[in-house]
């Protein structure tokens, strides 16, 4: 039964992923059909990004009233309506509309099954949760080219990826008893429940510190905030890269899209693989270097299979900054301080989802999508000065 009760959460997480990359794949088809402009993504991006920050925000209080059951399921049921009503859209407000319980959907899920994993798993078990996500972010592309091929019709890949949100969240309707009764994670597994209680060497408590002060913090708030400009980037703009200026169609775009999930998958389960063995340290900086290298794969002005290539590659690099970053919290500036610098991480991380994709959308409007791939080797660069300025001064720092 514990299996399958992890294997929910995965397959909850998965349901995260779907609706991630729809807009992006979707669009070059739907900014027609709506009328809307090719920057109006980002308007759509930066509301459900909002909704996203703001359950977020409320989610500790929301969890601890009504348990991590509760508000899982009626999140994804927020999302799977969200879906549903966007797949009747005629008007660019009618997805603006959808955008906002979407947001507030994704991120009650994303918040609280992120805590429940940390506090109940081993490492690796975050490793491959995030490794899911990236199945639902592939698959939705998939789904969504498939029915962009047929007519282009958008609305049918939304309507699909609604009605598989009802089904996951029938399966967490009958999940609710367990999640009181389940008995998950070892002595060993918690062990890190207890380090944030520890006293600071002195006696003085955690409060007394100005956490942000923490030699490493700032850089690693900047580093979240560069690598989700990076993948929201080219989630939503990735697609209408592709046809504009590498002359893909677009059902042949959403697809090529698709690999940059694939390798975000699939580098999170090799990352919970080989995380016992290989520091979290090592996992952030290959990450950023095979980043790097693939943005400058796609600034080539190449079509065909490099394309897609590339963006498997840069996929594969995406794949365990994030959760190595988030793993590798406590190390860096102490248990003590842990939670709250995760927290200031993870808003860092929306204020690159929220800011990034509309002036991406601005610039390509009146530049060209080609400048994309220049902007992924700027997040690269940033990301490769701030990490290793982690790594230097960061374990200077007085931990407990």
């Amino acid at each position: 039964m514990a299996t399958l009760f992890l294997l929910l959460i995965y397959l909850t997480f998965v349901s995260l992923g779907l609706p991630d990359s729809l807009l992006g794949s979707a669009w070059p088809v739907m900014r027609i059909d709506l009328g809307a402009g090719l920057d109006q993504a980002g308007l759509i991006s930066v509301l459900v990004t909002i909704g996203t920050v703001l359950s977020s925000l409320m989610c500790e209080k929301v969890v601890k009233r009504f348990g991590t059951g509760k508000v899982t399921t009626v999140s994804v049921l927020a999302t799977a309506a969200a879906l549903l009503f966007a797949s009747f859209g005629s008007s660019l407000p009618w997805l603006m509309v959808a955008a906002v319980p979407l947001g507030l959907g994704g991120g009650a899920v994303d918040a609280a099954l992120n805590n429940y994993v940390a506090l109940h798993y081993k490492s690796r078990h975050m490793n491959w949760l995030h490794c899911f996500w990236g199945v639902g972010a592939f698959i939705g592309p998939l789904v969504m080219s498939a029915f962009l091929s047929q007519g282009g019709n958008w609305r049918g890949g939304y309507r699909s990826i609604g009605f598989v949100q009802l089904g996951i969240s029938a399966l967490l309707i009958l999940s609710l008893p367990l999640w009181k009764t389940m008995n998950t994670g070892s002595a060993d597994e918690k062990a890190a429940e207890g380090a944030e209680a520890e006293a600071l060497p002195g006696g003085a408590p955690p409060e007394a510190v100005n956490a942000l002060r923490l030699p490493g913090v700032k850089s690693a708030m900047a580093t979240f905030t560069l690598y989700c400009a990076a993948e929201y980037v080219v989630g939503l703009w990735g697609a209408s890269f592709l046809v504009e200026s590498r002359h893909f169609t677009e059902a042949g775009a959403a697809s090529a899209v698709s690999f940059f999930y694939i390798g975000i998958a699939a580098g999170r389960f090799l990352a919970g693989i080989i995380s016992s063995k290989v520091s979290s340290k090592a996992l952030i900086r290959l990450g950023i270097l095979v980043v790097s290298g693939a943005s400058l794969l796609l600034l080539l002005p190449v079509g065909g299979a490099l394309p897609p290539a590339a963006l498997l590659l840069l996929g594969l690099g995406c794949a365990p900054i994030y959760p190595a970053m988030i793993h590798e919290t406590p190390a860096r500036f102490g248990a003590a301080y842990s939670q709250k610098i995760i927290g200031w991480q993870m808003a860092s991380a929306y204020l690159g989802s929220t800011l990034v994709p509309p002036v991406m959308g601005f610039i390509a409007a009146r530049a060209g999508l080609g400048v994309l791939p220049v902007c992924l080797c700027i997040f690269g660069a940033g990301m490769l000065l701030c990490s290793e300025h982690i790594n230097r001064v960061a374990g200077n720092s007085k931990r407990p």
